[in-house]
């Protein structure tokens, strides 16, 4: 298939990517695309909604010097204000022509230059994977303390559809590749999902079963002020963790419905697991801590329950530590 797309002039892996006032962060996601060492071609694919600081003028600056690779679309007016959640299959789905897929979002970025050729290898040699993924470093644009890696697996693992869809740690999206395939037709529980890694798995999940690299290629960057997470904390926070959380509950009821219901349990219980967490996020611990979801609970990580037991056992030291890590980051800033 390698020939046949060197033949085509055609490249293997379309590396998509999602800007917006990444301006101090666009430019370690376009050296790890390009650092890449392979055997084929890939493109790359970047989309910016229409930033305010000066990440499109350092897209410009790199699409002029390797314009054969890079192909940019730079919006003016903003999409995202406009209802479209999903700019990746609205805008750069439609423009890949690799045979795969490779996403990585502009505030995050590839750190092994031999990560995709490891990816496309294993897909190349396993028609029936629909997902390979890998573990990522978390680090903190404010420098406050978080957990260090996005590891939802221990060793390298073939990962069923199931666990594809219901699982207790997500995957980073910067380590998702898959085959183009997956997304040229785009079902409902994709368009209408208000975030867009999820419902990718549930595609992959749908069509195959994925694989998992136990090795850290790409880092996540956690308290960027312009990511989908930070904008969802402005304003009526627990307004728009019910509202996410009825989204995501729709999506996985359009998944289970699109394929028939042969994920049916998995799905459920991925739909329960959102709701269960949007509790952590707007402590309702009275639920959190409820024997009936003390199967979620325990997958939560042993700092996130550590500083839950505190803030209920102990809530005034707790305020009086938040505080101070408060003004510790504000001064590091």
């Amino acid at each position: 298939m390698r020939e046949e797309n060197k033949r085509k002039a055609l490249p293997l892996v379309s590396i998509c990517c999602l800007t917006y006032n990444h301006e101090a962060f666009i430019k370690d996601a376009l050296e790890g695309f390009l650092g890449q060492r392979t055997d084929f071609d890939f493109e790359i694919l970047v989309y910016d909604d229409a930033s305010t600081d000066r990440t499109a003028d350092i897209i410009r600056e790199y699409a002029r010097r390797e314009p054969e690779r890079i192909r940019p679309l730079l919006q003016e007016e903003n999409q995202y204000s406009q209802g479209v959640t999903n700019p990746s299959g609205a805008f750069n789905f439609p423009r890949a022509r690799g045979k795969y897929i490779a996403m990585c979002e502009g505030d995050d970025y590839w750190t092994d230059p031999d990560k995709l050729q490891r990816q496309v290898d294993y897909l190349e040699s396993h028609p029936g994977c629909s997902l390979c993924i890998h573990s990522a470093r978390i680090l903190t644009v404010d420098g406050s303390r978080s957990d260090r890696r996005m590891r939802p697996y221990r060793g390298n693992k073939r990962i069923r559809p199931e666990q594809v869809i219901d699982k207790a740690c997500g995957y980073a999206t910067a380590s998702m590749v898959f085959p183009s395939r997956l997304v040229k037709s785009l079902p409902s529980y994709y368009t209408d999902c208000p975030v867009g890694d999820i419902p990718l798995q549930l595609l992959a999940a749908a069509e195959g079963y994925g694989y998992y690299i136990d090795q850290d290629m790409s880092v996540y960057r956690v308290g960027v002020a312009a990511s989908w997470t930070a904008q969802g904390k402005q304003g009526d926070y627990a307004e728009k963790q019910k509202r996410y959380q009825e989204q995501m509950k729709r999506t996985y009821q359009e998944f289970d419905k699109a394929t028939g219901r042969r994920f049916h349990e998995a799905a459920k219980s991925a739909a329960r697991r959102i709701w269960f967490l949007t509790k952590v996020n707007t402590r309702c611990y009275d639920v959190v801590t409820d024997r009936r979801y003390q199967n979620y609970y325990r997958e939560l990580t042993l700092r996130t329950r550590f500083y839950i037991r505190m803030e209920i056992w102990f809530p005034r030291l707790y305020q009086w530590l938040a505080e101070r890590a408060q003004r510790e980051r504000g001064q590091k800033g």
